[in-house]
């Protein structure tokens, strides 16, 4: 993704525009809460960042669309349409058509597709994406979209084989570039992939491995959240089907009273504010939880040590 921006910087979007570079103010439109990756590549880029926010059909549409068919200076938007991180919201079919519907005033708006979790369930009962490819093909705006993956969060850490798919005039062009780019790719770890997994079927089969493993991580937080902190009403989170996060939302103005706490109790969040540009949250509120790494007992005493501080945190509030 970050390559892609790059080459887009550089080069521009195809060899009929020119390089972003030399379009002046370029903004970009950033679904929060959201993945601090995606914000920090437009920061070091120095791309102005616009929060849209989202429910739990995705972003919300209605501002995306006015947003884009006023300013030219949007070039672009980041999804993750899949158990998006960190809400775990999957797109619904209108917010879809309506990404491939969009009449951006930019020609060159492009729509950075990053499907990281696109196989990473938690049930037996997956929730689906409509393919944005094929329904952008369809609205006529078949070079909009970059669809990105890889097998991270799938094979080793570190050994993982990214990818991405787009039109063929999008291919046609990126490769053009690669070519100069690097004289080859890494051709054994793709066969290792391929070998390891043979085919679709046998990437399902693995990846039911994964669901086996981290299925009961989140059961064991959301279990706990729902019995200590539902009755107070002082917290929402999301209860995800697929992907690696949960997004908690506590007390306006407590997120980072709440991570200090479990800090100074010897357990450690990721950073309030993360999930928005700039690391800056206007709620501070909002609080990614990531189930996957620490055992199950590990995780029980994690959780009830974050309950202690967010009931805390919640108090102060309240009596201040």
């Amino acid at each position: 993704m970050y390559d892609t921006i790059a080459k887009f910087m550089l080069f521009g979007v195809s060899p009929e525009h020119k390089p972003w570079k030399d379009c002046g103010k370029i903004k970009w439109l950033c679904p929060v809460p959201g993945y601090d990756r995606h914000f920090l590549i437009c920061e070091k880029f120095g791309i102005e960042m616009v929060n849209v926010p989202v429910d739990e059909n995705g972003p919300d549409m209605d501002m995306i669309e006015k947003l884009v068919a006023e300013d030219e200076s949007i070039k672009g938007i980041w999804c993750v349409p899949m158990y998006a991180n960190p809400t775990g919201v999957t797109y619904s079919d209108e917010v879809v058509k309506r990404f491939a519907a969009l009449k951006p005033k930019a020609d060159d708006f492009r729509i950075f597709w990053d499907n990281a979790y696109c196989v990473h369930h938690l049930s037996d009962t997956p929730d689906t994406l409509l393919n944005i490819l094929d329904e952008c093909k369809k609205a006529g705006c078949p070079e909009r979209p970059i669809m990105f993956a890889s097998t991270s969060k799938v094979t080793f850490a570190g050994a993982g084989v990214a990818m991405y798919a787009a039109s063929e005039e999008n291919i046609k062009y990126f490769l053009s570039m690669m070519t100069v780019q690097t004289i080859g790719y890494d051709k054994i770890n793709q066969l290792r992939h391929v070998r390891f997994f043979g085919d679709f079927e046998g990437l399902k089969a693995h990846m039911k491995k994964h669901q086996a493993l981290l299925a009961p991580r989140f059961r064991a937080v959301l279990d706990a959240l729902e019995s200590e902190l539902a009755p107070l009403g002082c917290a929402g989170w999301t209860k995800p089907n697929g992907g690696y996060f949960i997004s908690f939302d506590g007390m306006e103005g407590t997120a980072k009273r709440i991570v200090a706490l479990c800090k100074e109790a010897g357990v450690v969040l990721t950073g309030a504010g993360a999930t928005f540009p700039y690391g800056r949250d206007p709620e501070d509120k909002n609080i990614r939880i990531a189930p996957t790494y620490p055992s199950i007992e590990e995780l029980e005493t994690a959780v009830k040590i974050f309950i202690v501080a967010v009931k805390l945190a919640s108090a102060e509030k309240l009596l201040g």
